[in-house]
C-alpha cells in the first residue's frame, strides 16, 4: 500500500530533508508547520504515520499529540533537539510510540519510520474506514478510486457512485427504478436502458467474465446487487 507521513516541525529544511529521504522510500510526505496545521491536516488527508517536533509555535507537538490521541491510534515519533529524560518520558506517556533526538541520523529515522508502519498494517491496527473490500474489489471514497486485485480501473463519476451504492450495501437488492432515483438524482422515467447500459460497462471493468460476474450479479425481475 502507498503510505502518507506527516512531519511536523516549524523548520522548513528539516521538513524538506526528511521528504527527500522519505520519499527514495517510496512514501507520501505532508508538511505543517505546527501542532495546529497537523490536525486541520489530520481532518482531510489520510496520514498513517507522524513525525512530531516538540518545540513549536501557536501549539507544539505535546499539545498536538495528546490532542491526536483523543481520537486516533496513527503512530507518532517525537523529534526534538532537547536530550532531557524528562521530555523523552512525557512524549511517550502522552501516546508517542517512539523518540529521536536531533541531531539524528535520517537513515536511522527511515528505519524507525519503515518499523512502525510494518507494525501499524501488519496487526491490525490500521483500518481505512473510507475503504469498502469484497474480495478482490476494493473502493475508496476518499479518493474516489477502485482497485481490482490491487490493480486500479478506470470509471465515469456515473459508474463510481453506482458501484459505491451497491458496494455499501452488499448483499442488498437494488431495483432499477431505485438505483436511477439514488444515482441519477431524479425519478426513473425510460430509464430502465441506462441503468443496465452503466452496469455492463461496470461489468466489463470489474469482472474478469463479465458473463459470469463475480461480484455484480443480476437478481431477475428484481434488480441488481453485489454479491457479499
Amino acid at each position: 500500500m502507498d503510505y502518507n507521513v506527516l512531519v511536523v516541525d516549524d523548520d522548513n529544511e528539516i521538513r524538506e530533508s526528511i521528504e527527500i529521504y522519505l520519499k527514495n522510500e517510496g512514501i507520501r510526505v505532508i508538511g505543517a508547520g505546527d501542532g495546529l496545521q497537523a490536525l486541520k491536516i489530520l481532518e482531510k488527508e489520510e496520514i498513517h504515520l507522524i513525525i512530531m517536533d516538540i518545540m513549536m509555535p501557536v501549539m507544539d507537538g505535546i499539545k498536538a499529540t495528546f490532542k491526536i490521541r483523543e481520537s486516533k491510534n496513527i503512530p507518532i515519533i517525537m523529534l526534538s533537539a532537547k536530550s532531557e529524560d524528562t521530555d523523552k518520558i512525557l512524549g511517550l506517556n502522552i501516546g508517542a510510540d517512539d523518540y529521536i533526538t536531533k541531531p539524528y541520523n535520517p537513515l536511522e529515522l527511515v528505519a524507525r519510520v519503515k518499523s512502525q508502519l510494518r507494525r501499524y498494517t501488519n496487526f491490525g491496527y490500521y483500518k481505512n474506514e473510507n475503504e469498502i473490500s469484497i474480495r478482490g474489489l476494493t473502493l475508496d471514497k476518499n479518493t474516489k478510486t477502485v482497485k481490482v486485485n490491487g490493480e486500479e480501473i478506470s470509471l465515469t463519476s456515473t459508474e463510481y457512485k453506482l458501484l459505491e451504492l451497491l458496494m455499501e450495501n452488499k448483499g442488498r437488492v437494488f431495483s432499477i427504478a431505485e438505483i436511477y432515483k439514488r444515482v441519477w438524482n431524479e425519478p426513473l422515467y425510460n430509464g430502465e436502458n441506462t441503468v443496465s447500459v452503466h452496469i455492463r460497462r461496470i461489468r466489463e471493468k470489474i469482472e474478469i467474465n463479465p458473463k459470469e460476474p463475480e461480484y455484480l450479479k443480476v437478481v431477475w425481475g428484481i434488480g441488481y446487487k453485489i454479491e457479499k
